[in-house]
């Protein structure tokens, strides 16, 4: 089940700021601050990971698993910190969740850490709709799209992580079950942030299913390398990273504007077919020192 679910996917610990107590995450662990939280293992593997068996999910009904309801809530107590660093990458945590929108690869986690504390201090449920992420306010409430298939859910963020390169979020077995993205492993998926005045608007209903789509509606997937104002540079970058674009596919989009005195020229490869090709090309990125690309869904 696991194939394309790389270690670094699962909850993590967290660091917290230094006014704060320190406390254990999902994958345990006790971090020193200003240093990279590690798990009790010395390590961010999440190998034995995977779904329930049968006999623990005969009676679950899916369909009838309700999205989380978005409502006014302090910030955690926990997993709030101005930042904190794994594996030597920093995070921001967000000051606000407000107007947030991105496209990028989700993936979920299961059995291994079920009943484990999530970074929120709240025990980690399979079965219940929530989600981890690495930036968001603890709490935040996002709505996830299936861009694949157009089924949405309603989760709760309560967790940190994923931290394995260019994944955006990580789902709970349930709400990934939901979604059509368990066998798979990963998606590609919408993630949107939901104020809890929207969801009253709304009348905080589950929304159903929607209906499956073609698969050739499936939005394609580029790594985005860097975004220059100055197009020389842009070319420069895309000569460098020329040799590991699949099939030599570079790109360079102008975005009018976007810089303060002018154009912004980002420098994109792909599109790439999988999540196990955006995998391969970053580790090629890596390689060449450019270990910032992130995913970009058009």
């Amino acid at each position: 089940m696991r194939s394309s679910l790389l270690p670094f996917s699962a909850p993590r610990a967290l660091l917290l700021a230094a006014a704060l107590p320190l406390l254990l995450s999902a994958c345990g662990g006790m971090p020193k601050t200003g240093s990279a939280p590690s798990t009790g293992s010395g390590t961010l593997d999440t190998s034995g990971d995977g779904p329930p068996a049968l006999t623990v999910r005969q009676g679950l009904d899916v369909d009838g698993v309700p999205d989380a309801i978005p409502r006014i809530e302090p910030r955690s107590r926990y997993g709030n910190p101005k930042f904190y660093e794994v594996e030597g990458r920093r995070y921001y945590v967000l000051a606000s969740n407000e107007g947030y929108k991105e496209r990028g690869i989700a993936s979920w986690y299961g059995t291994k850490f079920h009943g484990r504390r999530t970074s929120s201090g709240e025990p980690y449920d399979m079965y219940a709709m929530t989600a981890a992420h690495t930036t968001l306010p603890i709490p935040s409430y996002v709505e996830v799209t299936n861009l694949s298939n157009g089924r949405t859910v309603v989760v709760k963020v309560n967790d940190r992580g994923p931290f394995r390169h260019n994944r955006l979020i990580d789902l709970s077995y349930v709400a990934a079950l939901k979604l059509g993205i368990v066998a798979e492993g990963t998606g590609k998926v919408e993630v949107r942030a939901v104020m809890p005045a929207e969801a009253a608007l709304k009348g905080a209903a589950a929304s159903p299913a929607a209906p499956q789509l073609a698969t050739d509606s499936s939005p394609a997937m580029f790594l985005q390398v860097g975004a220059f104002a100055d197009r020389r540079n842009a070319e420069q970058l895309s000569q460098r990273v020329a040799a590991v674009a699949p099939r030599g596919a570079v790109k360079i989009s102008e975005q009018p504007g976007a810089a303060p005195r002018g154009s912004l020229y980002r420098v994109r490869l792909g599109p790439l077919s999988s999540v196990d090709e955006v995998d391969q090309v970053s580790r090629k990125l890596d390689d060449l020192g450019l270990s910032d690309a992130h995913v970009v869904i058009d």
